[in-house]
């Protein structure tokens, strides 16, 4: 088993049975790191965390099992986990997806809203304490760099008026850079927050959409994606190296700090975004 001092750090990755946030729990697994993985489906969830051990070498690794774009859900994940463990050295908010048709959850939000933005908000704030209990945690947020084309709309932030599936997709992403921004400015502690572009990546993505949708992810992917190894490299360069031991607030792509666009470092837009979600998650 490799060792890049990752040996005796926990590391908590939602969406980790599949795509990029398989790979990473299993390099990050590789390096020594006690890995706990989040899924949907018990019997997958169970499968992959069995591979993953094979794959690895390393025996510690354990899942939780959630739907993360519902509160009510990942507050029990967030309770189950602190019962099992009293720190957290890293936390690898992963999961999320595209829907090109609008859905809404049974707790009546958003579905890419739901999932993509409130559940790294929701989760981040219910792990905190452990978090800040560990000796320089790090929270890393994957976001896109489909976040360039966005803004927010205040006034239809469940996209109830207009819905285009790359559009709110593109709007979530945003979300989850204005998330890493104001967090590294309000949270400290020797926490550290960043957020990723993992490029364009062939994995399960977008695959649940049905007609032209569906094929023309399934075509994209075929010509142009890159790996899900590739496209892991970067959290795992956020999660474990030591170049980044306490950078903070930044946005990173292949493995280095890049600017993000220009409306992501908007002030105002980054506070009303964390003032609504602090509403949302308290209701």
């Amino acid at each position: 088993m490799k060792n890049n001092g990752m040996t005796g750090k926990l590391v908590l990755v939602t969406g980790g049975t599949a795509g990029i946030g398989e790979v990473a729990a299993r390099e990050l697994a590789r390096q020594g790191a006690k890995v706990v993985i989040v899924g949907r489906n018990p019997q997958k969830t169970a499968a992959v965390a069995d591979q993953i051990k094979s794959q690895s070498g390393n025996q510690a690794v354990e899942y939780l099992l959630g739907d993360l774009s519902l509160k009510s859900e990942v507050r029990r994940v967030a309770t189950e986990f602190k019962q099992r463990y009293d720190r957290l050295d890293v936390l690898l908010n992963n999961a999320g997806g595209f829907f090109s048709q609008r859905q809404v959850t049974s707790e009546g939000l958003e579905y890419t809203f739901a999932l993509n933005h409130l559940n790294y908000f929701l989760l981040t704030h219910s792990l905190l304490d452990v978090l800040q209990a560990s000796d320089r945690a790090r929270v890393v947020n994957v976001s896109s760099g489909a976040h360039v084309m966005a803004k927010l709309n205040f006034d239809d932030l469940q996209n109830e008026q207009k819905y285009s599936g790359w559009g709110v997709y593109s709007q979530s992403k945003l979300m989850n850079i204005y998330f890493t921004y104001e967090m590294a400015r309000r949270v400290n502690h020797g926490l550290t927050v960043n957020a990723l572009h993992p490029g364009f990546v062939a994995t399960n993505f977008g695959l649940n959409n049905r007609g032209l949708m569906g094929l023309g992810v399934k075509l994209s992917q075929k010509l142009f994606a890159r790996t899900p190894e590739k496209g892991a490299e970067t959290s795992i360069y956020l999660a474990s190296s030591p170049e980044v031991e306490g950078v903070s607030g930044k946005y990173f792509a292949d493995s280095r700090a890049i600017q993000s666009s220009p409306v992501s470092y908007q002030l105002e837009p980054a506070r009303q975004l964390w003032e609504t979600s602090e509403k949302l998650i308290h209701d």
